[in-house]
């Protein structure tokens, strides 16, 4: 009997330990707002959402509209901005839940309620037509978008795009996740957290411990980990063989050879719904090329967009 209660305070004394390591609080808002934003950043209130955007460059040039991915922000685009501002106007928004926006105030995390939220941000900004551009679950939401809305879209670019089916992900069928999950809104180890998000880089230099930080600190602004829950759960892929077919504007798919989350192969289904489709795959190059070469990757997206 000694020994079992020796087992249990050593066990006791290792989730006590483990707790009080890996326990995360939200951070402040006004503390990562002063971090994170910058002079080209805006707060715009769309359908009851508090959205984070920049909206930069050249206010007469054709609008690029960039849609980011899971945990990203309107960061992940900046090197490609700086370039792009001469001759182009680029809007970049954190989508709820990610970045600065903070929480969906519905609580709905769905495609059709970002198709609204993109919408009335283009209305907002008096914007008719676009340039779309998205990357991972960005690019899922630029397809869906740009099916729903053609004539709002001059032409489609997907980066690494999520959207097929996949092991333990069905058409129509809200994604299953484990109830172990809901324990990232208490406890946030930094070193898993680093280990998914190295996955997205071949060259794992790139990331730098700034970058890290930035995705881990905005994935601790209030009610972002709930929020990735939320948008997780309530995840149901529409069949893109029911929208992709009605794409007739020109599209670019842009995949890193060598992507860790969502490979290079998943490109053939989209060319097989889409044959006006162009697929320019990266060599050396995985889920983020934005990120990871922007210098690279970048002359890809341009050549496409001044054809």
């Amino acid at each position: 009997m000694k020994i079992i209660q020796r087992i249990f305070l050593i066990l006791l004394m290792i989730i006590s330990v483990a707790a009080i390591l890996f326990w995360r609080s939200d951070l402040k808002k006004n503390d990562l707002e002063a971090k994170y934003s910058n002079s080209s950043s805006q707060f715009i209130n769309i359908e009851g959402d508090r959205l984070h955007i920049r909206d930069t460059g050249n206010l007469n040039g054709p609008v690029i509209v960039f849609i980011h991915g899971f945990g990203a922000s309107v960061h992940t685009w900046e090197e490609w901005s700086k370039d792009l501002n001469k001759d182009y106007r680029v809007i970049r928004l954190d989508l709820p839940g990610f970045g600065l926006s903070g929480p969906d105030q519905k609580g709905d995390y769905s495609d059709d309620r970002t198709n609204q939220i993109l919408l009335g941000m283009l209305d907002q900004l008096k914007v008719a037509k676009i340039y779309m551009v998205g990357n991972s679950i960005g690019g899922r939401i630029a397809w869906y978008f740009t099916a729903k809305h053609p004539e709002r879209v001059a032409k489609l670019v997907l980066i690494s795009p999520d959207g097929f089916e996949s092991p333990g992900m069905r058409y129509e069928k809200a994604l299953e996740v484990p109830s172990y999950m809901s324990a990232i809104e208490y406890f946030f180890p930094e070193f898993m957290f680093k280990g998914n998000l190295e996955i997205a880089y071949v060259n794992k230099k790139v990331l730098t411990q700034p970058l890290f930080d930035r995705y881990y600190e905005l994935a601790l602004y209030p009610g972002n980990r709930r929020a990735m829950l939320d948008r997780m759960r309530q995840t149901v892929l529409k069949d893109p063989n029911l929208y992709l077919k009605d794409i007739q504007c020109p599209v670019l798919l842009l995949w890193g050879e060598k992507d860790g989350m969502i490979p290079i192969q998943n490109a053939q289904d989209y060319l097989k719904l889409m044959p006006q489709a162009k697929l320019q795959k990266i060599p050396e190059m995985g889920h983020l090329p934005q990120e990871e070469d922007p210098v690279r990757s970048l002359p890809f997206l341009v050549n496409f967009l001044q054809q």
